[in-house]
């Protein structure tokens, strides 16, 4: 893909909850792990998102506990935001909904909109709560799903099947606050014409050449069911006001006014360095690529949706590069679920193991790409213990210590290679290749498999070269085997340092490497000799042999400890 610049995406988190493991892995870390590898190949990147603050989520939420939106978005925001910082997630602006800039960028596009005559203004059905006496958009609304029959659909979407939706196509609805069933009233919306872009939609989607099978198989079928008109609008209090005439009572529909916060994000990023006009180098121009990461529920809005307004306003906006999104991680066999306090929320795992990198590491190996995949405790000891322990840092460790053991820390290039040095040499370039192919299309749980391969490869080309054993009778080639080794390991560390970015830091300050002096390419490129590293020490440490067995209370401490330190607004 041949673009100079990147603007890297995730989905914006709902800020009435602390994001779990899938969350994190659906959107948040996979999008920090492709934005570090951007960087690291050169290209300029910025990488934006938010907590999404507006629409019925956060008002069923606030209503719950007593307390305005405002309140609940103000502390939660904050926390949120201190989490992602100690995760390691490397976000350029990490902003919210209620942004002035982001408001003001809405109102301005739905207007571009308006004036190009892609919304009407409708009369729509919508049930209505006698007891609260409010309307019931989107989640205020619950019932059956008219298409796969699931009990718990939305008045906006169904979980089960994924299908957008309208309050009054569900079947036995109620009101999510006192469970009565709703009457429904007339009431004035205004309506995006989807209708009107579906053919350039459809063209659009059928000749994009890097979106992912999933993504475009789904959004296709969605398509020829034929695109509907779609309300812009709701009666919500709390979002961004409509901008058009006669819509002083309207609200912006909290899934439109998100989608366009990775262009708002981008453009207040800018306006912090002064340089508010670069956003348009990022958003406006062909020499640059946008990739948004998300769960497989959010395919439409990102597919579909947000195509279709940028397509609408006529302004010339870049449309998706990559779409990634992920099946569903279940955990230990089952859905993530507040309610029912199955799963692990990113500040429980922050307390039962404080390192960051070894829960970065273990969620790419089990990323959801193509299929769901189920965390597990055992799974999660394996990775940690066997994958990045034995077969990485076991590795790295034993090549160092030797470079250190033999040559005081020297590493020095040999006059001539072994066929078996050649052989290895060709996988050390090849799994580099393999990596940035894998990469560039943000597959990145395949691109992990390509470290790990290396890494095991490295340790089969020790055990075969056995240079302890030739250090007094052949010293080319003990040079040969640590100077490959020391080539390999440097590529492994540019490799994993968009995974597990603290590590790599202090790897590369063993090797005596400036991480922020290099660039990674597809082709792989010799160390300058002679070079000196500092004295090796171990990158990582086993997790205790009866973790699995004390799991249930090492959980529950760490929940606690979780739960103290929460604002009241997230406790549950």
């Amino acid at each position: 893909m041949n673009y100079s610049r990147w603007v890297v995406t995730s989905a914006w988190p709902y800020i009435n909850t602390v994001p779990h493991l899938g969350n994190m892995i659906g959107s948040v870390l996979s999008a920090d792990v492709f934005a570090r590898y951007l960087r690291l190949r050169g290209y300029e990147v910025v990488f934006v998102s938010g907590s999404d603050e507006h629409g019925t989520v956060i008002e069923v939420e606030a209503r719950r506990k007593g307390i305005k939106p405002h309140e609940l978005t103000d502390e939660a925001h904050e926390y949120v935001s201190k989490l992602f910082k100690a995760w390691y997630i490397s976000f350029d602006n990490y902003t919210r909904t209620e942004s002035e800039v982001h408001k003001e960028f809405v109102r301005d596009l739905m207007m571009s909109i308006y004036r190009n005559g892609y919304i009407e203004v409708r009369e729509q059905v919508m049930p209505y709560c006698e007891k609260d006496r409010i309307y019931l958009p989107d989640r205020f609304v619950v019932g059956v799903c008219p298409y796969c029959g699931y009990e718990d659909a939305r008045g906006d979407q169904c979980d089960s099947c994924g299908r957008l939706l309208n309050p009054e196509e569900l079947i036995t609805p109620k009101c999510t606050f006192c469970s009565s069933r709703p009457t429904f009233k007339v009431t004035k919306h205004w309506f995006f014409r989807l209708d009107k872009v579906e053919d350039v939609i459809k063209e659009w989607l059928v000749n994009h050449k890097y979106l992912d099978e999933n993504v475009k198989n789904f959004s296709i079928s969605w398509i020829r069911q034929g695109l509907k008109p779609r309300s812009l609008t709701r009666d919500n209090e709390w979002g961004i006001k409509a901008p058009f005439p006669e819509a002083d009572d309207k609200t912006i529909y909290v899934w439109f006014e998100a989608l366009l916060g990775y262009i708002s994000a981008t453009k207040e990023y800018f306006k912090s360095l002064g340089v508010e006009g670069r956003w348009r180098d990022f958003w406006l121009n062909n020499d640059s690529g946008t990739a948004y990461f998300i769960g497989k529920d959010n395919i439409p809005f990102h597919a579909i949706i947000l195509p279709a307004m940028l397509v609408a306003s006529n302004e010339g906006y870049n449309l998706p590069t990559i779409i990634s999104a992920t099946e569903y991680l279940m955990f230990e066999g089952q859905k993530f679920s507040k309610s029912r306090r199955v799963g692990i929320w990113i500040d429980e795992a922050l307390e039962i193991i404080p390192e960051p990198d070894y829960w970065r590491f273990a969620l790419i190996r089990m990323r959801p790409e193509g299929r769901d995949t189920n965390f597990s405790w055992s799974e999660f000891l394996r990775i940690i213990n066997s994958e990045l322990n034995d077969d990485i840092g076991n590795y790295i460790h034993r090549i160092l210590t030797l470079i250190y053991r033999f040559f005081n820390g020297l590493i020095s290039k040999p006059s001539t290679y072994s066929d078996i040095d050649l052989d290895f040499l060709d996988k050390i370039k090849k799994a580099v290749s393999r990596y940035c192919e894998y990469m560039d299309l943000a597959r990145i749980r395949a691109a992990s498999d390509v470290v790990l391969e290396l890494a095991r490869s490295g340790n089969y080309y020790l055990n075969v070269k056995q240079p302890w054993a030739k250090i007094k009778t052949d010293t080319n080639d003990v040079i040969a085997t640590l100077y490959l080794g020391f080539l390999s390991i440097y590529y492994l560390g540019l490799m994993l340092h968009p995974i597990i970015p603290n590590t790599t830091r202090k790897l590369f300050n063993i090797l005596n490497i400036d991480i922020n002096s290099v660039k990674l390419t597809p082709t792989v490129v010799d160390i300058e000799t002679p070079h000196k590293i500092s004295k090796p020490e171990p990158l990582f440490k086993k997790l205790d042999p009866d973790f699995i067995s004390r799991i249930d209370s090492i959980v529950d401490e760490a929940r606690g400890r979780a739960q103290s330190k929460r604002p009241n607004v997230l406790k549950w």
